[in-house]
């Protein structure tokens, strides 16, 4: 399968977000079988889910604008070209949030692992998610709010 080409910096966007956790505009880049890079624009006073991942690392790029990142440093305002990984666990935990005027946009890559879960610390959820199918069809997708813990 040939991936179409794609610019960072088009403004015609595709709408390529078929997995039930998806949500937001995204353009895939064209790349390997692995490796996933996509292109998301955060609108002004837009945020993302503060989260992590048991099986991908990622690493976001940014091209436009200046997101304030969320990790367990605390926040930090990411300034255009910056570039920040981000590990597997909850050392690698990571939301954006955009509190300026403007647009911002990022390439977020990651190794594309299935299957993987994520927890979402701020809503005690985890989602566990897999590329190949479940046993009634199309792919594997789970979300579950977990119990608090045992005093």
């Amino acid at each position: 399968m040939t991936a179409k080409p794609g610019n960072v910096w088009d403004d015609q966007w595709d709408f390529e977000g078929s997995e039930p956790w998806f949500t937001g505009a995204e353009r895939k880049l064209p790349g390997a079988e692995r490796l996933k890079a996509s292109v998301y624009e955060l609108p002004p006073g837009g945020h993302t889910a503060y989260h992590f991942h048991h099986g991908n690392e990622e690493l976001v790029i940014v091209l436009k604008g200046r997101p304030t990142l969320r990790t367990p440093a605390g926040p930090r305002v990411l300034e255009e070209g910056e570039v920040v990984p981000f590990r597997r666990g909850p050392e690698g935990a990571h939301g954006f949030s955009n509190e300026t005027e403007a647009p911002v946009r990022y390439v977020m890559m990651s190794i594309r692992e299935s299957p993987d879960a994520v927890e979402y610390p701020d809503t005690r959820q985890v989602s566990v998610m897999a590329l190949t199918s479940s046993q009634f069809g199309g792919p594997l997708w789970a979300m579950q709010t977990l119990d608090p813990p045992e005093a």
